[in-house]
């Protein structure tokens, strides 16, 4: 049976929920959500070595979802261990990400590349050794003052901006869905359009 491993990052503590950098966990969420909708299923989340983690059939295939719980800054430690653990290839891996530079709500998927100044890509790179695996970027934009950064990021999605992001995630189990059925090239296309 084929195996993949997707990864949303995240903080795992309550005050980081529904903040920025936290669209991964919410990403997974959603993922999670739809596959017990769609499939009549009932998989959770539940707490593992590093990680929240799902075990989820899609089409056949089994998903490891996970939601690291090492810190974002540590999100290589999750990654490493579980890619190894459940013996992944990295082309069955997809990283789930927020990303300033990208508007809010754009979704943009990519076969490498390097960690664009976010620490926990940066981490993950670091320690699986490649910048070469798959990844979704989730635009949450870059409204803030100089030296804001900070605050922006782990600022949460205000009522106006979660109606932007909505119909985005809610695409997110079609897009695994063609990832794991269809391979990485043919998703690209199909949902890096604008």
């Amino acid at each position: 049976m084929n195996k993949y491993l997707i990864v949303g990052l995240g903080n795992p503590d309550k005050e980081y929920d529904n903040t920025r950098h936290n669209i991964g966990y919410m990403v997974v969420d959603e993922l999670v959500k739809q596959i017990n909708e769609k499939n009549n299923q009932n998989y959770k989340f539940i707490s593992d070595r590093y990680a929240f983690k799902c075990e989820a059939k899609l089409m056949g295939r089994q998903l490891i979802i996970i939601k690291p719980t090492t810190y974002m800054n540590l999100s290589g430690k999750a990654v490493r261990y579980w890619l190894d653990k459940e013996n992944i290839s990295l082309e069955n891996m997809l990283i789930i990400v927020d990303d300033l530079a990208l508007p809010l709500g754009t979704l943009r998927l990519r076969l490498q590349g390097s960690d664009g100044g976010h620490n926990g890509l940066k981490n993950i790179i670091e320690l699986i050794n490649t910048s070469t695996f798959n990844r979704m970027r989730c635009g949450i934009g870059s409204d803030f003052h100089k030296g804001g950064q900070i605050d922006f990021v782990l600022g949460k999605f205000s009522d106006e901006e979660e109606k932007l992001l909505q119909p985005q995630i809610a695409k997110i189990y079609d897009i695994i869905k063609s990832f794991v059925m269809q391979g990485m090239d043919i998703t690209m296309n199909r949902y890096n359009k604008k």
